[in-house]
C-alpha cells in the first residue's frame, strides 16, 4: 500500500507542475497576442502608418513586438508575435485565428537603435502565405521581401511593391518606416500554438480550418484588423 501511496503522489505532482507549466507558457502567449493588439492599435494610429491599398490587398498580418537588439547580437536569437489571416480558402474573408509566428535572424537590417523594436509583416499573395503555412522561409531567398512604403495614401503600386510576396516595416523610438528584413527567416511556434490551443495544431489548421475559435486576448487585434481593413482587395 505504501508503494502504491508513492506512487500515486508522484504522478499527483507531476500532474500539477505539468498543468502549472502548462498554464504558465499559455500566458505567455496571451500576453504576445495582447501586446501585438497594442502594437498594431498604436500604428495604425500614426499619420503615416501602412498605405491602406496594401492592408486591403495583404492575406496575412504578422505582429513581431519589442524584439531587442540585444537579443540579436548574440548570435541571432529571436522574436515572437502572432499572425492573422483574412479566412477562407482563397484568404479573402474576415480575419480569423491567430497563429504563433518566430522571427529569427542576426543580420544588420534587425539592429535598429538600441531600444525595443516591433515588427509588422504585410503577407501580400497566395504563394507567401501558403510558405509561411508550411514551412520555415528565408525572407528574400524562399520569398521575395522588401521594405513596404508609409502613408495612408502613399504610392504603392510601382514593380516593387507589387513583386514582393513579404512587405516589412519597423517601430523603433517612435518612428514607424519600412525595413529591410532579408536574410532573417520567419516560421511557425509550434510549441506556442500547442500552448495557446491546448493541443498540437498546425497553421494550416488555423488559418485554413477548421479553424479554432479566436482566443479573447486576440479579439483586440482581430477587431483592430478588421475595422482597418472590412474587405479584401487582394489578387485571388
Amino acid at each position: 500500500m505504501k508503494i502504491l501511496f508513492r506512487v500515486l503522489l508522484a504522478i499527483l505532482v507531476v500532474s500539477t507542475v505539468t498543468s502549472a507549466a502548462n498554464t504558465k507558457e499559455k500566458e505567455k502567449q496571451e500576453d504576445r497576442l495582447k501586446n501585438s493588439g497594442t502594437v498594431m492599435g498604436e500604428i495604425l494610429n500614426v499619420p503615416d502608418d501602412i498605405p491602406q491599398d496594401l492592408l486591403d490587398k495583404a492575406k496575412c498580418v504578422v505582429v513581431i513586438p519589442s524584439v531587442l537588439k540585444a537579443a540579436f547580437i548574440v548570435g541571432g536569437s529571436y522574436g515572437r508575435g502572432a499572425m492573422v489571416c483574412r479566412s477562407g480558402k482563397t484568404m479573402s474573408g474576415g480575419w480569423g485565428a491567430p497563429a504563433m509566428m518566430v522571427l529569427e535572424g542576426g543580420s544588420v537590417g534587425f539592429q535598429i537603435g538600441g531600444e525595443a523594436t516591433d515588427f509588422v509583416l504585410l503577407i501580400m499573395n497566395d504563394h507567401g502565405a501558403n510558405s509561411l503555412l508550411h514551412s520555415k522561409v528565408k525572407l528574400g531567398g524562399d520569398v521575395s521581401a522588401a521594405a513596404g512604403p508609409v502613408g495612408r495614401t502613399a504610392e504603392a503600386n510601382t514593380d516593387a511593391y507589387m513583386r514582393s510576396e513579404i512587405l516589412t516595416y519597423s517601430r523603433a523610438r517612435g518612428l514607424f518606416a519600412g525595413v529591410s528584413l532579408e536574410g532573417a527567416s520567419l516560421r511557425a511556434d509550434d510549441e506556442g500554438n500547442e500552448a495557446l490551443y491546448g493541443r498540437k495544431i498546425n497553421p494550416t489548421e488555423i488559418v485554413l480550418g477548421p479553424s479554432p475559435a479566436t482566443p479573447s486576448s486576440a479579439q483586440h487585434l482581430v477587431a483592430l484588423l478588421e475595422k482597418a481593413s472590412p474587405t479584401s482587395r487582394a489578387h485571388k
